[in-house]
């Protein structure tokens, strides 16, 4: 049958469309790769919990921050939450937590037609705030041959280091029955606080560390303003560190709590009222 003109411009026209919905697919499986990366926080039940979430696009050399993007809060697998993303790629979403607990929450990428499913996860301590609270630095809980120098507030490189030898099970032994741990974490130098709070938290889990609250300070913040600030907001329990700094244990001492420091320094580098303890299996004694 020869192709008349009519039946060209059929063809053409069927050719079109198929191309059309072709690409259509195509665009709506394009979507930018998201990361989500959020930040532990503490709360008291009954009264709000603030979760801080970041949205970045994977990029080849850098990830952008995306903006304008909605993200869903998800506690015991139901949306608790939503918000949108501000220019900086990140949002703060809000719940009234009921029970007592660390609580592992999700944020996730809502209904975006650019951004592809992406999720991350983080903890909600549910504390009273008369509940003892001993503030771990979490250089204290590495091994100091396994850190690559500098050494980084949280020893966090890329071939992460190991635990101090009996450092997990010592610390559950002290969170089974009274205290509640709160890791403080430092990024490095130009690091994302988002960043450093995920890798803490999956570093401690790697090595079954008993779960809590992970604080993470930017690079200069010192831990005695955060130390006011928390005693400010009501948790005076905040009473105890243990670390393997210095000026971590000053910031405890100058306010006249106690600090302990753990592996036992060099002959001068604890301060005068610092407790010393051998290793892990001495912290306890100490306190």
């Amino acid at each position: 049958m020869p192709l008349t003109l009519h039946r060209f411009r059929r063809l053409f026209v069927c050719c079109l469309v198929l191309a059309l919905l072709t690409a259509g697919d195509g665009w709506s499986a394009d979507k930018l790769t998201g990361i989500v990366l959020v930040k532990d926080s503490l709360a008291v039940p009954n009264q709000p919990a603030v979760i801080e979430a970041e949205l970045l696009g994977k990029g080849l050399l850098t990830n952008s921050k995306l903006g304008g993007e909605p993200l869903e809060l998800l506690v015991d697998g139901d949306v608790a939450a939503t918000a949108m993303t501000g220019g900086d790629g990140r949002a703060v979403l809000s719940y009234v937590p009921k029970r007592q607990g660390v609580i592992p929450v999700t944020v996730r990428v809502g209904n975006s037609p650019r951004v592809g499913p992406a999720e991350g996860q983080a903890h909600v301590a549910v504390w009273e705030r008369r509940t003892p609270i001993i503030a771990v630095e979490l250089s204290a809980l590495v091994e100091a041959t396994s850190i690559q120098p500098p050494l980084p507030g949280i020893g966090l490189q890329p071939a992460a280091p190991k635990p101090q030898q009996n450092a997990a099970e010592e610390l559950g032994k002290l969170t089974q029955f009274y205290y509640r741990v709160m890791y403080v974490a430092s990024t490095r130098t130009g690091g994302d606080p988002f960043e450093t709070s995920e890798d803490t938290r999956a570093w401690l889990k790697a090595h079954h560390f008993p779960d809590g609250y992970v604080l993470t300070l930017r690079t200069g913040e010192e831990v005695g303003a955060k130390l006011d600030e928390l005693h400010a907001a009501g948790w005076k329990s905040v009473k105890t560190g243990v670390g393997r700094t210095k000026n971590f244990a000053e910031a405890f001492l100058s306010r006249r709590l106690d600090a302990v420091m753990v592996p036992e320094p060099k002959k001068g580098d604890a301060p005068r009222r610092a407790k010393v303890a051998k290793d892990w299996r001495d912290v306890r004694k100490k306190l």
